[in-house]
């Protein structure tokens, strides 16, 4: 665990809040996750298969075991599958507080002139369909206390040549957030941009952000009244950066 991630878990008691973490059992997610159970919150991240989330219970060490994760197997990715999975969130736990989306994935396949149908379909439509499922079903239950989060890329405002459907999803969830927001200025619905992340899957290089630091900068956001907005979050200084200067804030 980085000092940074101990730190936060600390001075952000979360103990009963319910947080959904759509993506958790990915390399970003598993960093979420581990945040917020130790924040003390209780954690569900749906799963669409046993196996997955068996592997996150299994890299989270000890807090796989914690009473305070949740891995439904559940389908959220359509409208109808994320609308049942709040539906059944609401009635197990009561509600909803926090919504962390880490939901995504690389795709390096050429020139977007040279893309096929299946390409258009599983690095862009069915990611944003994914990510508009699960908003349209959580935003209205929120009580404006926590916080909704989408995490993206820093592909959405710079783009990557070979890689550009990436890049048009990405950009088109940072303007979902942006929509999102002016629409419903009473709840709290940020974007969390990374830059270069250090995961279980890829080393990277010292100075990227890690699994850890996410979590911390989520956990931080859900624990103070930040408004919403995006986060740039493209480096681990970038992360210390941010989890300072907000606690600060709060405390002031």
């Amino acid at each position: 665990m980085s000092d940074t991630t101990a730190r936060t878990s600390t001075s952000h008691d979360l103990t009963g809040r319910r947080v959904l973490v759509p993506g958790g059992t990915g390399g970003v997610g598993e960093g979420i996750v581990r945040a917020y159970l130790q924040a003390g919150a209780d954690v569900v991240v749906p799963t669409r298969t046993t196996e997955r989330g068996e592997a996150l219970r299994a890299t989270l060490g000890a807090l796989g075991t914690s009473p305070l994760l949740h891995l439904p197997t559940h389908d959220y990715t359509t409208f109808a599958g994320a609308a049942a999975l709040v539906e059944e969130m609401t009635t197990r736990r009561g509600g909803i507080d926090d919504v962390v989306v880490p939901v995504g994935g690389w795709w390096q396949g050429g020139p977007l002139t040279e893309i096929g149908e299946d390409d258009w379909a599983s690095a862009f439509t069915d990611l944003t369909t994914a990510h508009m499922a699960i908003a349209r079903a959580t935003i209205p239950r929120l009580d404006g206390t926590g916080a909704y989060i989408v995490v993206v890329g820093q592909s959405a405002e710079f783009p990557v040549p070979g890689s550009g459907l990436v890049s048009m999803e990405q950009a088109a969830l940072l303007m979902m957030q942006r929509v999102l927001a002016a629409e419903s200025p009473e709840q709290r619905i940020h974007a969390m941009e990374l830059g270069p992340v250090r995961t279980r899957f890829v080393e990277g290089e010292p100075g990227w952000v890690s699994t850890d630091e996410i979590g911390a900068a989520a956990v931080t956001i859900s624990g103070t009244d930040l408004g919403s907005r995006t986060v740039s979050i493209g480096s681990s200084a970038e992360a210390h950066a941010f989890i300072e200067e907000a606690n600060g804030r709060a405390a002031a």
